[in-house]
């Protein structure tokens, strides 16, 4: 009986000990963002907003300042942030490469503006595309900081099929993820800052493409939302 007490009792220890990890690194994580200011540029006019504010809550929550901003103000703004994210939402061919040159990080999932961006070629459909009815992803790169800590292999990122963003970047890029059933299809890659993008662009800053599409943050799983906060994260690093 005794000896049973002793065993129940390391057990609690243990999971005593595992929670105060877990609360550890979740701390981490907050300290890292705190005093963070994000650009989050979206089409404010638009029928999508209301899931640009959900992302906006989620970084915020993190710890993030987080500024919602049009995508008809000026781009000049973002040199007074940390980070610039440009959702899917936006009117690409309005937008176009107000961004490129930004000399901060920035992370996309619009996959229309990577080749303004510099961030891949320029045809349709075979540089840059989106494709619908997807949940799975396939890790190449499980070592990379963008795959968040997950295995390499096929990863349920979507709760349900929707459509993902993707594109075929330059040699200087990381690949994380491509498609499940289409891996010349890239679903997540990143810029190093001065790394080659397309054809002689360099990357003035951290470059990192995701593969959301206008209504599908809460569509993710628990994995896709640890590669979501990845793509951030990493981006961010110095």
């Amino acid at each position: 009986m005794r000896a049973m007490a002793t065993k129940n009792s390391f057990i609690r220890n243990l999971a005593a000990i595992a929670l105060l990890c877990l609360c550890a690194i979740s701390t981490q994580a907050v300290a890292a963002s705190h005093g963070k200011n994000v650009l989050l540029v979206v089409r404010k006019e638009g029928k999508s907003l209301a899931y640009d504010q959900k992302i906006q809550q989620h970084l915020t929550a993190r710890g993030f300042t987080v500024t919602l901003y049009d995508q008809y103000q000026p781009a000049a703004k973002a040199k007074d942030f940390d980070l610039v994210v440009l959702s899917s939402t936006v009117r690409s061919r309005d937008l176009l490469g107000a961004y490129r040159d930004t000399p901060v990080p920035l992370v996309t999932w619009e996959s229309d503006l990577l080749d303004d961006m510099g961030m891949s070629g320029k045809r349709p459909d075979t540089d840059f595309g989106k494709t619908d009815k997807q949940h799975a992803l396939w890790l190449v790169n499980a070592p990379h900081p963008l795959a968040a800590g997950l295995p390499a292999g096929i990863v349920n990122v979507y709760v349900k099929n929707a459509p993902m963003n993707w594109g075929k970047p330059g040699l200087g890029a990381s690949i994380i993820a491509t498609l499940a059933r289409d891996p010349e299809k890239v679903a997540i890659f990143g810029y190093e800052k001065g790394a080659t993008m397309d054809y002689e662009t360099l990357a003035p800053a951290r470059r990192v493409m995701f593969f959301l599409d206008n209504e599908t943050f809460d569509n993710l799983t628990p994995e896709g939302c640890k590669l979501f906060d990845a793509a951030i994260d990493w981006a961010l690093a110095r």
